[in-house]
């Protein structure tokens, strides 16, 4: 289904490229939204609804403008695109016409076998919620389920017309525990880019057997003792430190900017030689994955870090033309009312040859950080501070006593230079990022790393 007729996007772009504009595109997007949030046993709130709209950019050397419209009416987008293009002021030109070709693209293998009424939906919820609220101290769940269709089609004037649509799943599970004066919470939230078979295929009895285990154990932990020492943190969404405290800072948004520690080091030493690190927009169903990015550029996978060496950065059109490093079809956004930046997608350390139990005995005294919560970072700085959410004690090589209100604190590139060993369990974990362009789904990720020393923040 075309979203725009190709003669309005023709005469937009033409119009933006006669006001001395180098560069137009045009993105329309149309997606379906559905949600349920179902909370003290009922669902408390359901969403629905159809989110449309058109954005216009307009490139002038180094500099963007942006503008965005709900409107399909030609008028009202050669207005939008008049009011960009007098903020440079240049003189009009004569411009031929653009002549669009579809890219032909590797498509990312999506399944959707089957959708199901609202009815089911609930019951499956209603199901999971029973399972959590099986233990007597829970005093709380709340099961918080989304999905979004999003069709996008974007025009440029190279020629391009692109077309994409992303379904996108995901159930966040949230269960609190309480016994007297104390509480605690667990969360879990997986996701992916596919429709209601990945539900069907989640494990939902491991799911709140793990949840419960957690929340019990945290409950009656000791609290964690402060001070620097080695700690091995877990896959999954241990990932989140890289993310946020290394991720970020190779992104150009930072680099073009020089507020990245590593604007400068390309092909230089960053992290210990154990580490390399990819991001992928290529892994089928993956939550954080693309076939064409927001610009309609086909994904990749980008290789960052190798053995320590830093490769490549993650970059967008306007990326490259300000820090000359090659796109990697990393131009996103959270929708039309948004600019498209060089955001991740699924970015992960990948697999080392250790098991995580090597790790564990290579550790006279430090922590085990079994799940990683939120944190904050200074993405100018790396400096970071994340809790943790399941942690324990380890004593002579062996894991002992749980621990609670533990928080890593320190540098990213600090950080990267101290992970000596990398495990082979690695998974992957959906979230949510923001940034300058919004919120978008990306995917986090790690195999079990050990961190020969990074402050602990903890309360005994």
């Amino acid at each position: 289904m075309q979203l725009l007729q190709s003669f309005i996007a023709q005469d937009i772009i033409a119009h933006g490229l006669s006001m001395g504009a180098d560069f137009v595109d045009v993105f329309i997007e149309k997606t379906q939204n559905e949600g349920f949030v179902f909370k003290n046993s009922r669902a408390e709130d359901t969403q629905s609804g159809i989110v449309f709209g058109i954005g216009i950019r307009l490139i002038y050397g180094k500099q963007a403008l942006y503008g965005y419209t709900n409107s399909t009416d030609r008028e009202e987008l050669l207005r939008i695109t008049t009011l960009l293009g007098a903020r440079i002021g240049k003189e009009n030109k004569t411009v031929a016409p653009i002549n669009f070709e579809k890219l032909v693209y590797p498509k990312i293998p999506t399944v959707i076998d089957r959708e199901v009424d609202a009815k089911y939906k609930l019951s499956f919820l209603k199901k999971i919620d029973e399972q959590l609220r099986s233990d007597q101290k829970v005093s709380q769940v709340m099961l918080n389920y989304s999905r979004k269709n999003q069709h996008v089609e974007i025009y440029n004037s190279e020629g391009l017309i692109a077309t994409e649509v992303r379904p996108y799943i995901r159930l966040f599970h949230q269960v609190v525990m309480k016994d007297g004066n104390l509480q605690t919470e667990a969360s879990f939230g997986p996701g992916a880019i596919g429709g209601w078979e990945f539900m069907e295929g989640l494990d939902t009895n491991e799911i709140c057997e793990t949840l419960l285990k957690q929340a019990n154990t945290t409950l009656y932990a000791a609290p964690c003792p402060a001070g620097k020492m080695p700690v091995v943190i877990d896959n999954a969404f241990g990932g989140v430190i890289f993310h946020e405290a290394c991720g970020h800072l190779l992104e150009t948004t930072s680099v073009e900017k020089k507020a990245s520690v590593f604007w400068d080091k390309m092909g230089e030493k960053i992290a210990h030689s154990a580490l390399s690190a990819v991001d992928d927009g290529t892994i089928a169903g993956s939550w954080g994955s693309l076939s064409i990015d927001d610009e309609g550029m086909p994904t990749q996978r980008t290789s960052l870090i190798e053995n320590g060496i830093l490769k490549r950065f993650i970059v967008d059109r306007l990326g490259e033309t300000k820090t000359g490093h090659k796109r990697t079809g990393s131009g996103r956004r959270q929708s039309y009312k948004f600019a498209p930046a060089s955001r991740m997608r699924n970015t992960f350390i990948e697999k080392g040859p250790h098991d995580l139990s090597d790790l564990i005995l290579s550790v006279p005294n430090g922590l085990y950080a079994k799940k990683m919560g939120g944190g904050s970072v200074d993405p100018s700085t790396g400096q970071f501070n994340f809790s943790v959410q399941e942690a324990y004690l380890i004593k002579d090589g062996k894991i002992t006593t749980p621990v609670k209100g533990a928080t890593l604190i320190g540098t990213g590139p600090e950080v990267m230079t101290k992970i000596s060993m990398v495990g082979k369990n690695l998974e992957l974990m959906a979230g949510m990022c923001g940034s300058v362009s919004g919120s978008i789904p990306t995917t986090v990720g790690q195999p079990c790393i050990k961190v020969d020393e990074i402050l602990v923040g903890g309360q005994a």
